[in-house]
């Protein structure tokens, strides 16, 4: 993860275009300047970017299904339940199911399990648009080479 940058997903460990199934794996870095103020000598991971995390997952298989042609943007999160605590160093596992496509907008359910227990979940909703511009869709597949999205699923790009 790169917390500043927003760079939640380390790697897909698996995708499942036809079942609409991802996991991603992701590891809390040790040091950011997110802990210095959340909170002082007691560092956890907001929630906030648990949350975007679970996004971030559920849009690399929203991508893949519309093989990197349109972008997912979040647009809702609906039932997030944060379950535990996240420290600096912890690893994450991220899965999320897709539960519609279609009209211009994705659903998944996703959620985050680390050491066998299940730290949040949340139901998000995105929109599809085509990409608005190439610089954004040029720096997507780069990211998408980056994190081990198949190249199969950017034949659209």
């Amino acid at each position: 993860m790169r917390l500043e940058y927003f760079q939640m997903v380390d790697r897909i460990t698996s995708l499942d275009v036809p079942g609409g199934k991802i996991t991603t794996a992701c590891l809390v870095p040790e040091q950011s300047p997110v802990f210095e103020g959340h909170f002082p000598g007691y560092p956890i991971l907001p929630g906030v970017l648990l949350i975007e995390t679970m996004a971030q997952t559920g849009g690399w298989l929203v991508l893949a299904t519309q093989r990197c042609a349109k972008m997912p943007f979040l647009m809702q999160v609906e039932k997030a339940k944060m379950r535990a605590f996240v420290s600096p160093g912890q690893p994450l596992e991220v899965e999320a199911t897709l539960l519609h496509e279609g009209s211009g907008y994705a659903v998944v359910k996703a959620s985050i399990v680390s050491g066998g227990k299940k730290v949040t979940e949340a139901d998000i909703r995105y929109g599809v648009v085509p990409f608005p511009n190439e610089t954004l869709q040029a720096a997507m597949l780069e990211t998408a080479r980056r994190v081990g999205l198949p190249e199969e699923f950017c034949n659209g790009a």
